[in-house]
């Protein structure tokens, strides 16, 4: 069948050894690296203007920047603080962020996704979330009809039933929890204590209220973990039966992430422990009925990122898998990326230049870039082999109006050793990953990544 075909991984160990190196995620493509500070609000102006015109639904994405503490391997942008009383100021501006977006944007444009991430979004307190969405709503045309995707990201430590019955109210039917792994030698060493009961009280008080979808967030590579500690784990989790996992590759860059150096290079499992706790984690996965999605991701068969990979309506963004690829993303906050029309534009970084700009009345727009035609071109692509695992020629070959041969010649000499290794297939109509080709798909991304050979940088973590 082609839910079998299309859902299903074979573990190869030593075509992943030898595959097994650095590139990007492609949650976006280009990249950010390629964001240039040259790409200003009159440019993002300019790309609202086209996306007017064209009146696609919007995706809102508001990043919450606070954690109470900080989890040693966190790649993510955050704060870390024990002041609550931090989040005012930044709610302020957030609040002020939000009337003037929404006054670029025709006021009929419907919402369909909604996403708080951080950093923490339930750092904030009850009433601050609740001030939150309804600013939300009074700028923005939110759907009240569970229709729409509307998540956000919960640390279990910083939330119980009462803000899970809070968060059903104001809309939200959608929530991943951050877990990890639960032993307790695991989570003293990378600064992250968090009991099994603390999680399942918020997973089960999902199940009660409604909640449509729970994912659960698991990262393996982190210090003292092994095969049957990680498995334990799983285990776990599964009796709760989640509608989906993550399985996340922690990647060591702590001359990036400095708070990474404080764990001990000594206490983490080797590149073939690594592998091992991946394998023994998928087959544990596949085996209690969950289908690979890609890229660290399994889902039930019938939840909703499943089926939308079956019907090749499968996307990917900032937060990762969608089900939604005709939206324009506004992204709202510190570092917030949007994607309007064929542009991408990301808000300050750093919270002081975020709070001057939007102090000074306008947005906190500060680079980004405008795609090419090749670009998007490229980004089709990468976009349909990471959600879909194929491509078929003749489609593309219609919309893009070339010779695909042609236009990617040195792209297809360069897939010749994937081809003989059979991670794909190729012939002049269809290009197909195949499934032990699945967990190397960023590989075969990369082929096709323009930017890529330029970059002579190590700035992107291993694909497993």
């Amino acid at each position: 069948m082609q839910q079998t075909i299309q859902q299903s991984m074979v573990f190869d160990t030593e075509l992943i050894q030898r595959y097994n190196q650095s590139g990007p995620r492609y949650t976006s493509y280009p990249t950010a690296v390629q964001f240039e500070e040259d790409f200003d609000v009159a440019a993002y102006q300019q790309a609202v203007a086209r996306s007017n015109a064209a009146g696609r639904d919007l995706s809102l994405y508001f990043h919450i920047p606070f954690c109470d503490t900080v989890c040693f391997f966190c790649a993510c942008s955050k704060v870390w603080t024990r002041d609550r009383s931090k989040t005012t100021p930044y709610l302020q501006r957030l609040l002020l962020e939000i009337e003037r977006q929404a006054a670029c944007f025709d006021s009929d444009r419907v919402v369909r996704q909604l996403h708080w991430g951080g950093g923490t979004p339930t750092f904030l307190s009850l009433d601050e979330m609740r001030q939150l969405m309804t600013k939300t709503r009074e700028h923005f045309r939110l759907l009240d009809d569970d229709s729409g995707e509307y998540s956000i990201e919960i640390d279990p430590r910083e939330a119980n039933r009462e803000t899970v019955r809070l968060l059903r109210e104001l809309g939200f039917n959608r929530m991943s929890l951050g877990v990890q792994d639960f032993d307790e030698k695991v989570q003293k060493a990378v600064n992250r204590l968090q009991t099994p009961e603390q999680t399942f009280e918020v997973l089960h008080a999902a199940r009660e209220m409604g909640f449509l979808s729970v994912n659960v967030d698991l990262i393996y590579g982190l210090p003292h973990q092994t095969v049957a500690g990680f498995v334990r784990t799983l285990e776990q989790v599964l009796e709760a039966k989640p509608d989906r996992f993550s399985i996340f590759n922690y990647a060591h860059m702590p001359n990036v992430f400095p708070t990474q150096k404080k764990m001990k290079e000594a206490d983490m499992p080797t590149a073939a422990e690594k592998l091992a706790i991946l394998q023994a984690a998928s087959a544990c996965l596949l085996t209690a009925g969950y289908v690979y999605i890609g890229m660290d991701h399994f889902a039930k068969p019938d939840d909703e990122l499943a089926v939308a990979q079956r019907n090749e309506t499968l996307y990917r963004n900032f937060q990762g898998y969608s089900t939604h690829s005709d939206c324009d993303l506004i992204g709202m906050g510190a570092t917030a990326i949007s994607l309007i029309d064929n542009s991408y534009a990301q808000n300050h970084k750093i919270l002081a230049d975020y709070y001057q700009a939007i102090d000074a009345g306008g947005l906190a727009i500060y680079r980004g870039v405008q795609l090419t035609e090749d670009d998007a071109l490229r980004r089709d692509l990468i976009t349909r082999l990471i959600c879909h695992f194929h491509l078929s020629v003749t489609d593309f070959e219609k919309q893009w109006k070339i010779r695909f041969a042609e236009y990617f010649a040195d792209e297809l000499h360069r897939l010749t050793p994937m081809i003989g290794d059979g991670l794909i297939e190729w012939n002049t109509q269809e290009l197909s990953v195949t499934a032990k080709g699945r967990l190397l798909i960023r590989n075969l991304c990369m082929v096709f990544d323009a930017y890529l050979k330029a970059d002579t940088q190590n700035r992107f973590s291993k694909v497993i």
